[in-house]
């Protein structure tokens, strides 16, 4: 019994420095100016914006400031007198030579108000290549040209995961531990293996292929648009690609109860969209191995302080090697965040089994009996 516990608890150490190496190995640093692309097609950038966020006037100004020869911007707003409307048009005035507009309405066609938001926007879209960006990414000036040179032969869609960055507060860089050296290493790991996920931060999409495909409607089929986007690129036997270089999401402050209603809603998505993907899940993070390693000391007898020791030495150095090799957040917070992260993610699984009811941008949903199905509760 001693020997199999030991066996299991190197086969998880062993995957879990598998994907920090893959990831490593993927990743680009931080802020490395996006490769070189042969072409740069005309681009709409699609916005849905939802009231005033800590950095909507920084997030809205960088929108403006890109490197791209063409591209248009497209606000979208649900209410037609949402208070970030003048921030909006103030950065129009600013720069009058960037093709922009504001809309507004509510489409329903699904239960995900994001994208309804961004309904009238696709269809207001002039170019062929679309962005649907959300409202809290931190744009660099080579956003586009990130996006576009992920693009290959076999690409349906190319995608960012948010990277955390600028947290105020502990509980912040809890979600930059989530968000980072955790989600990102992942979701990069699992392209690199062929398993690319789409993430609805930031999507660049080919508007005829999709158009094709049952347009932006078809993205209503599952009760989130980056689930929805990646079954439907599976489909056309086509794959989502990663950039490689993922761009920040400036978090500002953020209290327990946030964090945890984020990853209980998002491990709820997950465990009805992807349900095989999603039931390894609890064995990542450090808790798995440990208690492999205290019940295997207690049935030997052997002291658990150096075995533990060396449990999290394993798991936490070569994570926090990896932030500093990629430049994304680090402080003399981010390795408590790291096990506070750690603890909460076998509960925030177990919790996502009990119900499958949750908040989103402030709408009360439940998922379906079916899984896809979707009804605003």
């Amino acid at each position: 019994m001693v020997l199999a516990l030991s066996l299991a608890t190197g086969i998880l150490l062993l995957v879990h420095l598998i994907s920090l190496l893959i990831a490593s190995l993927r990743l680009a640093r931080g802020g490395t100016p996006a490769p070189a692309v042969g072409e740069a097609p005309p681009v709409s950038i699609v916005i849905p914006e939802n009231g005033i966020e800590p950095y909507s006037e920084e997030t809205i100004a960088r929108a403006f400031r890109l490197d791209w020869p063409h591209y248009e911007l497209i606000f979208c707003l649900a209410d037609p007198k949402d208070p970030l409307i003048p921030t909006i048009r103030a950065a129009m005035a600013a720069q009058p030579d960037r093709p922009a507009q504001i809309l507004t309405g509510d489409d329903r066609i699904s239960a995900n108000p994001k994208l309804n938001n961004c309904v009238k926007g696709w269809l207001a879209a002039r170019h062929d290549w679309v962005i649907l960006a959300d409202s809290n990414v931190l744009m660099p000036q080579d956003y586009i040209r990130h996006l576009m040179a992920a693009w290959r032969p076999n690409t349906g869609l190319v995608c960012s995961t948010p990277i955390g960055a600028r947290p105020h507060g502990f509980w912040a860089e809890v979600e930059c531990m989530f968000l980072n050296s955790h989600q990102a290493r992942w979701q990069y790991a699992g392209e690199a293996l062929g398993w690319g996920f789409a993430q609805g931060k930031s999507m660049l999409w080919h508007k005829p292929m999709l158009d094709a495909n049952g347009g932006i409607h078809a993205l209503g089929a599952e009760i989130a648009e980056d689930a929805a986007s990646t079954k439907l690129v599976s489909r056309l036997g086509l794959k989502v690609h990663l950039v490689s270089a993922p761009f920040s999401q400036p978090l500002g402050a953020r209290t327990l109860n946030e964090v945890w209603s984020r990853q209980r809603r998002w491990a709820r998505l997950r465990r009805v969209t992807f349900p095989a993907f999603f039931v390894p899940e609890i064995i990542l993070g450090a808790v798995p191995p440990l208690a492999l390693t205290l019940a295997a000391c207690w049935l030997s007898g052997t002291a658990p302080l150096l075995p533990v020791l060396a449990i999290l030495l394993a798991i936490y150095l070569p994570e926090l090697a990896l932030a500093r090799a990629k430049c994304w957040r680090l402080s003399a917070l981010s390795l408590p965040a790291m096990i506070t992260r750690d603890l909460l993610l076998p509960l925030v699984w177990l919790k996502s089994w009990q119900t499958t009811a949750f908040a989103w941008r402030g709408n009360s949903m439940t998922i379906g009996t079916k899984g896809t199905e979707l009804r605003e509760a």
